[in-house]
């Protein structure tokens, strides 16, 4: 959910500088769905320099949930190939911080915790398609009812990579037959943030025993004749991290992204 009110904040909620600006001090706390639509939003992955190699590599084994859209030069918070301006130490809302692979801390900035030996990865978000879906006429429940993205473990495992491996985690949007398969046409122009979705239809047959209940984010009504459409999920990392254990890692708190100054191609209509 949205810890902030767009329509009270003085800012043009498309401008991905003024959107970090607003972060960086602290006016923007919670989900960053609907902002920057028409730019690349990334998940974020932060790892001492001796897991790099295996993390990047789990990425490119599993271009579905990690598609890589940046990766940082060791121990630089800065990231100028996504936006001159990010520093990935303050320009994110929410961070997650995790030790030997448990959760000990959410906070709003991370400057006190920044290591010479870190790097940081960029992993293309799902929010980054979800105006394109709009433009055709999809409507998202969670859009409509400010809620954050419903998202869950699945039984689909990734390809392992040193010692990351785990379940696919997936978002969820509820939507009719006739808009899935619109979604389906529209979300396959974004494979750098998880193009087409991995499942229509009956959660059990991924693992999924009830949808009421997400691993993260707000569980959704469903309406009419609406089904559950899932899309790989950036947050998987944090699944694998919860199994690699490294010592410390980094990550966005899942709905708080990186807005990068990416154009995401939302311009372009679908043909009749």
């Amino acid at each position: 959910m949205n810890h902030f009110s767009k329509q009270d904040l003085h800012l043009d909620k498309n401008d991905p500088r003024a959107i970090r600006k607003a972060i960086r001090a602290g006016k923007i706390t919670g989900e960053t769905s609907g902002l920057g639509s028409a730019y690349v939003q990334g998940n974020l992955a932060i790892l001492p320099a001796d897991l790099a190699m295996d993390f990047m590599r789990y990425c490119q084994r599993n271009p579905k949930p990690c598609p890589l859209v940046g990766v940082s030069e060791t121990g630089d918070p800065m990231l100028p190939t996504l936006g001159k301006d990010i520093d990935i130490r303050t320009d994110i809302p929410s961070y997650n911080v995790y030790r030997n692979g448990e959760l000990v801390d959410t906070t709003r900035e991370i400057t006190n915790l920044w290591r010479d030996d870190f790097v940081t990865f960029v992993i293309g978000c799902s929010f980054s398609f979800e105006q394109a879906l709009i433009n055709e006429g999809i409507p998202l429940n969670h859009w409509e009812y400010d809620l954050t993205v419903s998202m869950y473990i699945t039984n689909m495992e990734t390809t392992p990579a040193g010692r990351f491996s785990g379940g696919t985690v997936v978002s969820m949007r509820p939507m009719t037959p006739r808009n899935a398969i619109r979604a389906v046409e529209v979300t396959s122009r974004f494979p750098h943030t998880h193009g087409s979705p991995v499942h229509l239809g009956d959660p059990a047959q991924i693992g999924i025993d009830d949808i009421m209940k997400p691993d993260w984010g707000d569980p959704q009504e469903f309406m009419d004749n609406q089904i559950p459409v899932f899309w790989a999920c950036g947050v998987t990392p944090q699944n694998a991290i919860r199994q690699a254990k490294p010592e410390i890692c980094i990550t966005h708190t899942p709905g708080s992204m990186l807005i990068t100054d990416l154009p995401a191609q939302l311009d372009s209509r679908l043909d009749d």
